[in-house]
């Protein structure tokens, strides 16, 4: 388990030099310098942590979780005393090989999280692991955005954006890091700690380091004396530019503390460790107009550039005619464009964006003019439409999901990009379509940032070495060098976005020129005279850098050979900070295939055992990875194979006759429950008996438990005998296994949980509802689908689908379901059903409630605040719109917190491993102590328990507020 730290090297290189030989003392000495438990090396950590989302992949000796400031200057003195460098990593969705390392790998993710609002939204203040989309939530509100707009702001952290330079679809070079950067807090490698916003930062670092402020003051005079070394830097960073590091700054800054703060962005942790960031904001322009512009080939695009930029639009994004057809075969793609019959053509996607519809309206106006000259095939217009809209960014962020998704099991997406000057970049693209066709990538596409002359490409290659065949390497080097030939013959950069990384290494000195490339190199002696920084990242002198170290994937299961790796899944896994995350849960599956081909059964067994709990035990398999994901994987279908592999006859004889035997169950576990609330030594008898049976069959019962709930069947209930019903109640079984969380069956006023609530107000509407015969003895099949028990699912499943077909008389009326997870599960059931299942329709009672009830019934006390938590399954389900609208109908004031998650509750997950739970929720529970609220409200029963038990707030089903709020 995680918390366990183990000493004993892996059968891997963890904990060891280069040459295989243990590395004496590493363990102790980082334990020592931070604390025993922020150290791992055990293989299945170190191996979990060895991919980010480049094509790069090497297994670090330790991984370290660092709290603070304090920790980092302890752990480079333990680096230099080692020899062992360090590597800092966050979000892990760098694409050039940044955040993997053979050293230390420092975890920078968990413990940085911080935003602190400042000067009303125009300044905020945040700590390197927060997410761009998290800081952007908090911002929201006050009407303000981060400048940088990276496409992956669901996970890169601002730490990461900082240190690469990131930038995205609208900020071009005016709106980035360097641009908007405010002040760092940083810890040098000499364990230096400065705030270089503070008023005296330059003559504290001039005091404290004498010897980098004076070298930072020499070279700024240098590149300044010099008018030739002056232009070609302003030259190569008129680009958006992130090769090498940010010489501009000795142009832009005087003082060395604010040049070496502009260093520091896009440096990616070669220079120095980022505690905090001040950054200013842009005004969020909510106001769009958005059109898709195709022309016959790339030259007709081209051309039509220079005045498109200068009608003043947000973005201008090209792609070429693979990536139209790409677009095409998307079964949600505009008619319009599933009609073109592409052969050479290429497209624009255009958009205006303004503070109100006036202000956007006449800038589309102002260039309607020039879309009405220009030699399109296809629509002219600019939409307003936010549907239109997002299907056409869909089309352009989905290109890479595509063309990744399909590619051949074991190969790599490889996703690079450049920039060149905007009038050079059709020679450019032409020039990379025939270098695809030169090397075999056949299925190219180029897409990009055309305003700013910054296009990305992406292929599929097979690079890691299989049975000694380096075939698609060589080829991936060959192209690489034609490639650098063609981007600066035209003037242009090797890395606009993504950093230079180890990808780029190689070329740095041929970009800039010797002189310049010795100014980097001193750069780094000053800042970093030991080399303890990700060495070989940004500067390296081996000329084959670039093709070093490179990713196998072995075949191993459909989701995992789809994964790429760019950890997109991780911020929304409510094991993230417990065990291991979606992508380290698929590339230690990688690991272990790995390591059975190479024979290695030490480290099989060692993978195995750990994964067992680490990787298994505690997944929520809630889906939410899938939300997140490019290619659309859900790892939760893994997991549940993997749990359906096990050995577990007796579970699973168990599990089935439950099913055959449910209403007794689930009695049996509501008296349980209600027997334990009275008895004192129901903790230590469960915990007595799961050692006994075991962990993952066994729940561990706690105090803050509710005590058994109401009868499943709620009163007021039509006859199906009657033939008169609007509607099927499938009550979840969750309602009657568990009471309200504070303990009484009944509740306050009555209240018994949502099936009830759902009833009477089906009353108060006019609503007439019937349930199926022997509803008790009916389930969703969730319980054994999560166990991968497959039998006692399908057993559940011949009992439930004809009770249901002959209560809705044949799918005349709907199914409606009061939780989440239950609705959610019988449309599975229903879909892998028989087909003459297919046409039974289940709702949500919430979606239900808000279209059909709401309208209906009137709501007489409403609560001042409400604290709301949509559940996972709701979010997957659409029901997160309608919840609010409940919510809205009975509180003046929703909030959902910033931090909101899946609570890891999970079904019995939450009662099997308590842990999860209380991991997934720290963050929640922190926010949530401070808010004051009449009510705290969710969707589904056993997460309202996870809730209650996470805050020590008692969470109830929204419909029970709505029902409370409209009795007469």
């Amino acid at each position: 388990m995680s918390s366990t730290v183990n000493t004993t090297p892996a059968s891997s290189n963890a904990g060891r030099d280069t040459d295989g030989r243990p590395a004496p003392g590493l363990h102790e000495t980082l334990a020592t310098a931070v604390r025993p438990e922020a150290v791992r090396t055990r293989a299945i950590d170190v191996l979990g942590m060895a991919h980010d989302a480049s094509h790069f992949a090497r297994t670090p000796r330790a991984v370290v979780t660092v709290q603070g400031a304090d920790d980092v200057a302890r752990l480079f003195t333990a680096s230099a005393a080692t020899g062992v460098p360090l590597t800092f990593r966050a979000g892990g969705t760098s694409l050039s090989g940044q955040a993997v390392t053979d050293g230390i790998l420092v975890d920078a993710r968990r413990h940085f999280r911080g935003i602190e609002i400042l000067d009303d939204g125009t300044r905020v203040r945040v700590g390197p692991g927060a997410t761009v989309r998290a800081i952007n939530t908090r911002l929201a509100r006050h009407g303000r955005m981060l400048g940088p707009d990276p496409a992956s702001e669901v996970a890169c952290t601002l730490g990461g954006v900082v240190a690469n330079n990131s930038s995205g679809m609208a900020c071009g070079t005016a709106a980035n890091s360097y641009a908007l950067l405010d002040s760092l807090e940083i810890v040098l490698p000499s364990g230096t700690t400065l705030d270089t916003g503070h008023p005296g930062a330059d003559d504290e670092l001039r005091a404290r380091e004498p010897d980098l402020w004076a070298g930072l003051a020499r070279l700024r005079d240098r590149l300044r004396g010099n008018e030739a070394t002056r232009t070609s830097i302003e030259t190569q960073f008129s680009l958006k530019n992130t090769m090498g590091y940010g010489l501009n700054s000795f142009l832009d800054h005087d003082r060395p503390v604010d040049i070496l703060t502009h260093l520091i962005v896009g440096s990616e942790g070669t220079l120095a460790f980022i505690t905090s960031i001040t950054m200013r904001t842009v005004p969020v322009l909510a106001h769009t107009r958005t059109g898709l512009l195709v022309f016959s080939d790339l030259a007709e695009a081209n051309r039509a550039l220079p005045d498109l930029v200068d009608s003043r639009p947000a973005t201008i994004e090209l792609l070429d005619a693979t990536s139209l057809r790409v677009g095409q075969a998307d079964t949600d793609a505009d008619p319009r464009l599933r009609a073109l019959s592409v052969d050479a053509h290429a497209a624009l996607l255009v958009e205006y964006r303004g503070h109100t519809a006036a202000e956007v309206d006449e800038l589309a106006g102002a260039a309607s003019g020039l879309l009405g000259r220009l030699p399109l095939h296809g629509p002219r217009e600019l939409s307003a439409d936010p549907a239109a809209k997002a299907g056409l960014w869909k089309l352009r962020k989905g290109l890479y999901a595509k063309v990744a998704g399909a590619r051949p099991p074991g190969t790599a997406a490889l996703l690079e990009d450049i920039a060149v000057p905007v009038p050079d970049l059709l020679a450019t693209c032409e020039g990379l379509i025939e270098l695809f066709g030169r090397h075999g990538y056949d299925d190219a596409v180029i897409f990009g940032h055309a305003k700013d002359g910054n296009v990305h490409f992406m292929l599929t290659e097979r690079l890691g070495d299989s049975g000694g065949d380096t075939s698609g390497r060589d080829r991936f080097g060959r192209f690489t060098d034609d490639m650098v030939d063609l981007v600066l013959a035209h003037g242009g950069t090797l890395k606009a976005e993504h950093g230079t990384g180890r990808m780029m290494t190689p070329f740095v000195r041929r970009q800039y020129g010797d002189d310049l490339y010795q100014v980097m190199q001193e750069i780094k002696r000053l800042c970093d005279p030991h080399g303890l920084l990700s060495p070989g990242v940004v500067l390296d002198e081996d000329p084959a850098a670039h093709l070093s170290d490179l990713k196998s994937a072995p075949p191993v299961e459909s989701e995992v050979d789809r994964c790429v790796e760019c950890g997109f899944c991780e911020p929304v896994c409510p094991s993230r900070d417990l065990t291991t995350t979606p992508r380290q849960r698929i590339v230690l599956r990688r690991e272990l295939e790995k390591a059975r081909a190479a024979g290695d059964h030490a480290l099989v067994a060692e993978l195995e055992d750990d994964y067992a709990y680490d990787g298994v035990d505690t997944c929520a398999v809630d889906g939410m990875c899938g939300t997140a994901c490019p290619v659309t994987i859900n790892t939760g279908d893994l997991i549940r194979r993997l749990r359906a592999e096990r050995p577990q006859k007796t579970a699973a004889k168990g599990w089935e006759f439950a099913a055959k035997h449910w209403n007794a169950t689930t009695r049996l576990a509501g008296t349980a429950l209600t027997v334990a609330k009275k008895v004192p030594g129901a903790g230590p008898a469960s915990a007595a008996l799961r050692k006994v049976v075991g962990p993952e069959q066994v729940p561990q019962w706690a105090p803050d438990l509710p005590a058994g709930g109401a009868h499943r069947v709620p009163s007021g209930l039509v006859s199906q005998r009657a033939a008169v019903a609007d509607l099927v109640l499938f009550s979840s079984c969750t309602g009657a296994m568990f009471g309200s969380t504070s303990g009484s069956t009944g509740g306050a006023g009555g209240d018994r949980g949502a099936a009830e609530a759902f009833v009477r107000l089906c009353h108060r509407a006019g609503v007439r509802a019937t349930a199926p015969e022997n509803l008790p003895s009916l389930c969703c099949g969730t319980p054994w689908k999560s166990k991968g028990l497959s039998d006692g699912a399908a057993a559940m499943a011949q009992r439930v689908l004809p009770a249901l077909w002959t209560a809705t008389r044949r799918g005349a009326i709907p199914v409606v379901s009061d939780a989440s997870s239950c609705t959610e599960g019988l449309r599975v059931m229903i879909a892998s059903g028989p087909a003459q299942y297919h046409g039974i329709e289940v709702l949500d009672s919430v979606s239900y409630a808000a279209e059909h009830l709401l309208p209906k019934v009137t709501v007489r006390e409403p609560l001042g605040r409400l604290v709301l938590h949509p559940t996972c399954s709701a979010t997957q389900l659409g029901l997160v719109e309608p919840l609010r609208r409940l919510a809205a109908a009975v509180a003046t004031d929703v909030v959902v917190p910033d931090s909101w998650g899946c609570c890891g509750f999970a079904g019995d997950r939450g009662l099997l491993h308590p842990e999860l739970t209380a991991s997934a929720t720290a963050e929640q529970a922190w926010e949530i102590a401070g808010i004051d609220a009449d009510a705290h409200a969710s969707c589904n029963r056993t997460c309202e328990i996870g809730m209650s038990r996470a805050t020590g707030r008692d969470y109830v089903h929204v419909l029970e507020l709505l029902e409370r709020a409209t009795r007469g």
